[in-house]
């Protein structure tokens, strides 16, 4: 009779998965046809449970995949619990609706999104109203700088002791997501992209979604994961089948005190001039900008045609 181990998947490449056992070793394992007849690919992060061959030259064998608490598509992650979405205050110059699209993703999903603001050496003054906007926002916001090391105590704090599970760093390309994720963990040795001055965007030079434990990483007894996730930069947003537009208000955070506020209980807090949420802003307990993200994502999904939406 064959034996089954529990673990978790490090990374897949090619049909092989790397699996992390309960007890540390390290398989490489098959799936299941079944998986992929049925659409539910395993992915990096998936809790498994794998299948140990009874004779010599079998693969040890994907059986089963733990239900998900989140997953995404590009890149392929599952069970994500908190995501630090880097951007810096020039050099690209952000987009708040980049930034506020991936952060309404995440909030859907469950995941915990964190701002991270790099290069803040570059312009401080930049880097300090990003800063003041997204905490306004409600998010937790560490800004920091790979040149001068200003900020990366206390994000290296958050990262090793505030944060379990699986984390991810996201980002465009070009603002030192790599760097930091070296300067963070040193033994990760990421290859980092050149800037390119011409078009001031750097090149993307990671491949596949790799799954390390921060305990070995970090040489502490850190618990989880920290996930090199290739791809956040390339979201194909032009579908956007994440929410659907009633899903929409729910993702911004600090609506939700004003929800409560509106005339109407189908308010779509667009235009309506008895709405809790455009009063909020007017006051400036919301900000314009996030308002202004929330209206583009708005008017986006309510071309959608039901079918194109997430059931």
């Amino acid at each position: 009779m064959n034996e089954n181990v529990k673990g978790i998947i490090i990374s897949g490449v090619g049909g092989l998965y790397t699996v992390r056992t309960d007890s540390g070793e390290m398989l490489s394992c098959r799936a299941k046809g079944a998986f992929r007849r049925t659409g539910s690919a395993p992915l990096a992060g998936d809790r498994v449970l794998v299948r140990v061959p009874s004779l010599a030259g079998e693969d040890y064998l994907i059986e089963a995949i733990s239900p998900r608490r989140n997953s995404l598509i590009r890149p392929p992650i599952a069970n994500l619990d908190v995501l630090f979405i880097t951007f810096a205050p020039i050099e690209p110059v952000p987009s708040t609706l980049y930034l506020d699209k991936l952060s309404s993703i995440a909030v859907y999903e469950k995941i915990k999104p964190v701002m991270v603001i790099t290069k803040i050496d570059l312009s401080p003054e930049k880097a300090s109203e990003y800063e003041e906007l997204y905490r306004k926002a409600g998010f937790s916001v560490f800004p920091c700088s790979c040149t001068n090391g200003s900020g990366l105590s206390e994000l290296s704090h958050y990262v090793r002791q505030e944060t379990d599970g699986i984390c991810a760093f996201a980002g465009a390309s070009g603002v030192g997501k790599s760097t930091l994720m070296n300067t963070l963990f040193p033994s990760l040795s990421l290859e980092t992209g050149v800037l390119s001055e011409k078009i001031s965007r750097g090149r993307h030079t990671t491949r596949s979604v790799t799954l390390y434990p921060k305990a070995e990483l970090t040489g502490t007894s850190s618990p989880g994961y920290v996930a090199d996730t290739p791809g956040f930069s390339m979201l194909d947003f032009l579908e956007f089948d994440f929410y659907t537009v009633e899903d929409l208000p729910h993702c911004f955070p600090e609506f939700e005190p004003f929800l409560g506020e509106c005339r109407y209980t189908d308010c779509s807090h667009t235009k309506e001039t008895d709405c809790g949420i455009i009063r909020a802003v007017g006051r400036g307990d919301i900000p314009q900008s996030r308002h202004d993200s929330y209206l583009s994502l708005y008017a986006d999904l309510a071309q959608k045609r039901p079918w194109k939406k997430k059931n």
